[in-house]
């Protein structure tokens, strides 16, 4: 059905923000305008790899009450995507769907711009350039729009693009919470961070050292100038040298990627040192579930996991860091929306440097 060149105009001032008496009564008229409208998004409606990921038009989401409606303009790609996308590890599949995924849209990382606003928003406005996790609101960022609490956005860092910005809320906090919450890292300290070139591990190893710690990166050979760009006191080449049989102890472990046995770890650790996992196998994973604990009584060493949550107040202290020059995002590739199953399929090879990010 056509619309009216009178109600197309009072569409746009709603939507927009430019009257003070649209904008009073912005919500009822704005879910009326927005219903019909699509967007393109990236859709599963199975669990499979990258290439069950298919560009679809589907229903442009409105915002409640709580809300804002995002444009996105950069999203990143995270280990959680690929959990969604693959159903795995099983017990995923218990919140996620068990034989079909729930939410048919994955992304967690975006960022972009505010398009509209629900009655009920009071910190943001249209127009306001923002980012976050949203994880915890369902996912959705692989899509043009997405509608979420106002709760779970924080003001895009003034000094970075947003690819940039999209690199950094789920890494970041993961390493932030990790490092500090989990492994109470504190300065002077000697921080070994395996994994340190993926995502999780550019921002752990930029964070320890804002928090003027020791720190040592374990790579690979083609990642050691990477390591030392931003700032490692000390590289590690895990192709030449094995960390867990030099002789070398740390006061904290970061486990980022990859997999050693929690036992290796635990050789590593000074007595009474602690080791946290935020990445990795699965087999690593449920190590550090199940034995960490034990290993923990057994002596003067912690061992554990992270379960990093979508946090804004970390988030802003992360975008303070940002914002000084003492954390910079790294991004290994950046790729075109309608590329977004050959971006996942090349996160899922674990060689990445830093952030993969799509740009809409």
């Amino acid at each position: 059905m056509a619309i009216s060149s009178k109600t197309r105009q009072h569409e746009e001032l709603t939507m927009t923000g430019m009257t003070n008496a649209t904008n009073t009564m912005h919500a009822p008229a704005r879910a009326g305008h927005q219903e019909g409208l699509l967007m393109k998004a990236i859709v599963y409606t199975k669990y499979g790899p990258p290439d069950v990921l298919q560009l679809k038009e589907v229903a442009r989401p409105i915002p409640k009450d709580n809300e804002v409606l995002v444009k996105v303009h950069a999203v990143s790609a995270n280990a959680a995507d690929l959990h969604l996308l693959r159903g795995t590890p099983f017990l995923f599949r218990l919140s996620a769907g068990l034989l079909k995924p729930k939410k048919q849209i994955i992304g967690a990382d975006i960022a972009g711009r505010v398009e509209a606003v629900g009655k009920d928003v009071t910190q943001l406005q249209v127009g306001d350039e923002v980012f976050g996790d949203i994880s915890g609101c369902g996912f959705g960022g692989f899509a043009e729009y997405v509608a979420v609490p106002e709760h779970a956005l924080v003001a895009k860092p003034s000094n970075l693009t947003f690819e940039q910005t999209a690199a950094v809320p789920m890494a970041a906090v993961t390493a932030l919470q990790a490092l500090r919450d989990k492994g109470q890292i504190k300065p002077g300290q000697s921080v070994l961070i395996n994994g340190a070139s993926g995502g999780v591990g550019t921002f752990a190893v930029q964070i320890a050292k804002a928090y003027e710690a020791e720190v040592t990166a374990v790579c690979s050979t083609s990642k050691v100038d990477l390591m030392r760009s931003i700032g490692a006191d000390h590289v590690i080449d895990y192709t030449q040298e094995d960390f867990t049989k030099n002789g070398k102890q740390y006061d904290l472990i970061l486990a980022a990627n990859g997999f050693r046995s929690i036992s290796d770890y635990e050789r590593a650790l000074t007595p009474t040192g602690t080791y946290v996992m935020s990445g990795g196998s699965t087999k690593q994973m449920f190590q550090a579930m199940l034995l960490g604990p034990f290993h923990s009584k057994s002596g003067g060493k912690k061992m554990g996991n992270v379960l990093a949550s979508p946090n804004t107040k970390d988030l802003t202290f992360v975008k303070e860091l940002l914002e000084v020059g003492k954390v910079v995002p790294v991004i290994d590739r950046c790729y075109p929306f309608s590329k977004v199953a050959e971006a996942i399929s090349y996160l899922e090879k674990g060689h990445a440097r830093g952030k993969v990010v799509i740009s809409l």
